[in-house]
């Protein structure tokens, strides 16, 4: 998930999220991935390793878990430290604007805790209804 550098002073000095020159959208588009916002969130309790992470983030492959540090570094959200040492002790944490962030990643996993039942719900009702829809259409097409 390579994010294009910032291209516009424009939207550097005037931010719009609703502007697709904006540089804001790649900051959305750097957090908004599910693995992200469970990285992030498993950081806000302090450092972890790289096994750490993978344990806690559970079905997150560890290509995906390295992609993900990497570019959450890259944008400064994540801090890697390594001890140098053999063999290799490497620790990730939550920079400081990280840590800005992290509460509101917090209460957005809360929130889809709480929630769930009722959208998975919403979604078996609108998915029979569809089911429904799509075998009477079917149904029509056949009937002379």
């Amino acid at each position: 998930m390579k994010l294009p550098p910032q291209t516009s002073t424009q939207a550097a000095s005037n931010p719009d999220v609703f502007d697709a020159s904006c540089s804001a959208r790649h900051a959305l588009e750097l957090i908004s991935t599910k693995w992200a916002i469970l990285i992030m969130s498993a950081l806000a309790t302090g450092s972890m390793r790289n096994g750490a992470l993978l344990r806690k983030v559970d079905g997150i492959s560890q290509k995906m878990l390295t992609q993900t540090l990497k570019d959450l570094e890259r944008n400064g959200l994540v801090q890697r430290h390594d001890q140098q040492t053999v063999p290799p002790h490497v620790e990730y944490s939550l920079s400081a604007i990280g840590l800005s962030l992290s509460e509101t990643l917090i209460n957005l996993d809360r929130w889809a805790e709480r929630n769930f039942p009722e959208l998975d719900r919403f979604r078996a009702q609108f998915d029979a209804a569809s089911g429904a829809a799509n075998a009477a259409r079917r149904l029509k097409i056949r009937a002379p």
